[in-house]
């Protein structure tokens, strides 16, 4: 009898752990083992790590320097991809850097800024305007070759919505300085800004673009650098290893150039050199800046 009730009781624990696996399955997350073969909590739950306090007496030499992100150079293209919005539509959770700005811009998660000073925030409904717009193009009227009018002319209204496809590049500003403390040369990015072509036509359809500058954020502030802690871009050599924004910016794990270093003129190089005389220049600032550390000692 005894025999009898031990092996009841063994069946019915056996039946009752093999529900709960399967209930557990059954009631699985989306972000669990669904789409992937192990849970991903790391990226989700992480934080960016603060700043070392840094005081001013400590930097015995800084220089302020300003320069372009080209997402469409081939060691940039993990900042463009993956297009459009959708974070869970075959992107295997990721977003492009573009969308993921202004998702957080337009959420209220940190403020946006006028201009480089980071002085001036600005409302996201002004912001907004500018992003989303109707441009009207007026058509002249047109005549035949006796004078007589035979278009009266008319509006065309062409509306546009933010999409991330239209940004190519973002705009940094840096300040490279030496710590007293241990003599050494450090970087610090303090402001972003997405650039777009700002494209228009006009009444003969030619379309002319000009790189502008929509808004600037923070990236001294900490609810923009636990943003982009969250949100990792492609690594083409190892998935598991997939960098965040916030380690990609802090590691320089980019390509750019200069565009502007701080000067008396207060202008940017294109304001006094063009064309492969202007990327010299930019090459040519960069050089001078590593050269100031290694010039500080002596062997």
């Amino acid at each position: 009898m005894k025999k009898v009730l031990l092996g009841l009781s063994l069946l019915i624990l056996t039946c009752g752990t093999v529900n709960l696996r399967a209930q557990n399955i059954v009631n699985a997350d989306d972000e669990n083992n669904l789409s992937n073969f192990y849970k991903r909590t790391i990226s989700t739950t992480k934080t960016a790590l603060p700043y070392p306090h840094l005081r001013e007496s400590d930097v015995i030499w800084e220089t302020c320097i300003w320069r372009t992100i080209d997402f469409r150079e081939k060691f940039n293209q993990f900042f463009y991809f993956p297009k459009g919005t959708d974070t869970n539509n075959n992107n295997q959770g990721r977003i492009n850097l573009a969308y993921l700005i202004y998702r957080n811009a337009r959420d209220g998660v940190y403020e946006v800024f006028e201009d480089d000073e980071l002085k001036i925030p600005l409302d996201w409904d002004v912001v907004n305007r500018k992003l989303n717009k109707a441009d009207t193009t007026l058509t002249d009227p047109q005549y035949d070759e006796y004078g007589e009018l035979i278009d009266e002319g008319h509006d065309t209204v062409k509306y546009k919505t933010f999409s991330s496809d239209d940004y190519f590049k973002v705009n940094i500003r840096e300040y490279w300085y030496i710590d007293k403390q241990d003599t050494r040369m450090k970087v610090r990015i303090v402001g972003l800004a997405l650039v777009d072509e700002n494209c228009k036509e006009d009444n003969e359809g030619e379309t002319s673009c000009t790189p502008t500058e929509r808004f600037w954020i923070p990236m001294d502030d900490m609810r923009v650098r636990n943003v982009f802690a969250r949100a990792n871009a492609y690594d083409m050599y190892n998935n598991s290893i997939e960098r965040s924004y916030d380690e990609i910016f802090i590691s320089r794990y980019f390509d750019s150039y200069i565009t502007r270093e701080t000067n008396v003129y207060n202008r940017n190089i294109h304001d006094y050199f063009t064309g492969e005389d202007a990327m010299l220049e930019s090459n040519a600032i960069e050089e001078r800046i590593f050269d100031i550390e290694s010039d500080m000692w002596e062997y």
